[in-house]
């Protein structure tokens, strides 16, 4: 059965306990459209909220909370289920049917928002003509093992390979910003006690949350994330403004780049560079 996610928006705000009586009102009707809501994200001060079921149809998921408590979804989107995993997580919901943040209390409410990685090995293409095709697997391989180090050392979850680069996804802007700091340290290093063949990577980063413009599940975030990965010098990390503000006070250091023009986005966007260098 399809996996859908939908998008509510409540001006002014929401509370967790009204939530979780929408949620226990739409379990009570679910069953008679063979729908099955499994949880929710919720955050109570921007209003907004993202539930996850699986229904024969949007419109048999919709008409689900039309007819439980009348708030119908602002958008809802399908996704597959193991991508709407590896961008969400696994993470458990209280009895409410609440998502909670991992190794918090029932009451730490996910709100959703997630910080997409992209990391890209700086002309691949080049290095793959230059070395041949043995020597660029075995960087591209190197560059595999030092980024799914960090992943694991920051609880980043890997979404894909890109063929030269990875893209990942993380709960914590701040965990997001030092696994990509510890990337670039890594490979220094590497750089500097091994002088041959030096992978050199280019990382770009952006928060969102799952429903957005776009049809895909973090669609504007993931394209965002990549077009500052592009936009972003060798040995370089570049974050949108969201990924800067979500760190504050959390002891890291960022340089505005200014607003930066980037392909398929109607207006400049304010890019901002992390200090990385020990």
């Amino acid at each position: 059965m399809p996996t859908y996610i939908d998008i509510h928006e409540i001006p002014g705000g929401v509370t967790a306990d009204d939530v979780a009586k929408a949620h226990a009102h739409d379990v009570k009707v679910e069953g008679k459209y063979g729908v099955h809501y499994h949880k929710y994200w919720v955050n109570e001060k921007a209003g907004k909220i993202f539930c996850l079921c699986e229904a024969p149809s949007a419109e048999a998921a919709m008409q689900v909370h039309r007819e439980a408590h009348g708030m119908v979804a602002e958008k809802i989107i399908q996704v597959e289920a193991d991508v709407a995993d590896l961008f969400l997580g696994s993470s458990e919901a209280n009895k409410a049917g609440a998502v909670v943040m991992p190794g918090s209390g029932a009451d730490a409410h996910d709100p959703g928002i997630r910080t997409v990685l992209f990391t890209d090995i700086v002309e691949s293409t080049s290095l793959t003509q230059k070395l041949g095709d043995e020597v660029a697997m075995e960087l591209l391989h190197i560059h595999d093992a030092v980024v799914r180090e960090a992943l694991k050392a920051l609880n980043g979850r890997e979404v894909k390979h890109t063929g030269d680069g990875i893209m990942a996804s993380f709960i914590s802007a701040a965990a997001a910003v030092r696994c990509a700091a510890q990337i670039q340290r890594a490979l220094a290093q590497r750089a500097r006690e091994q002088n041959n063949h030096p992978i050199k990577v280019r990382i770009g980063g952006a928060a969102g949350e799952p429903v957005e413009r776009n049809s895909d599940i973090f669609g504007s975030t993931v394209q965002l994330a990549a077009r500052l990965c592009s936009h972003a010098q060798p040995e370089q990390i570049v974050v949108s403004s969201v990924v800067a503000d979500l760190c504050i006070g959390k002891g890291l250091t960022f340089h505005s780049l200014g607003e930066v023009s980037l392909k398929g986005f109607d207006q400049p966007v304010h890019a901002h560079a992390v200090e990385w260098s020990v």
